[in-house]
């Protein structure tokens, strides 16, 4: 969700709630305001410390994640997607970076936030 809609639509929540209830609806639309960013807030130190527990940059299948990506993602749906840290490999655009063990690398470019593109790069085939 965009940032501002989701500011909005909260400040309208509370004002609603202001004029329906007075100050116990204020109290009340900014105690579930105050909950929601605690979950979104809960949610993202949950995957950083499940992608702690793994090597930067190293994922089960390239294969496999370059099925799952789609345009739009953001980073924290990423590091859930790939349970790993990726690996920085450019600046100017953003450029992350997961390999598998087979040496399949997915590199994806991500801009504003937001997944754009992203490349598979097949590691050597065996002959």
């Amino acid at each position: 969700m965009n940032p501002v809609l989701g500011w909005a639509l909260a400040a309208a929540a509370a004002g609603v709630a202001w004029l329906s209830y007075g100050w116990q609806g204020a109290v009340f639309a900014v105690t579930l305001i105050a909950f929601w960013l605690l979950l979104q807030f809960n949610r993202a130190l949950r995957v950083m410390k499940n992608a702690a527990g793994a090597p930067v940059g190293h994922i089960d299948s390239a294969v496999m994640l370059n099925a799952k990506l789609k345009p739009g993602m953001t980073m924290l749906q990423l590091v859930t997607l790939t349970k790993s840290l990726g690996r920085r490999v450019g600046d100017s655009p953003e450029r992350w970076a997961w390999s598998d063990p087979g040496g399949s690398v997915v590199t994806v470019v991500v801009r504003d936030g937001k997944l754009q593109s992203w490349t598979l790069g097949r590691g050597d085939e065996p002959a």
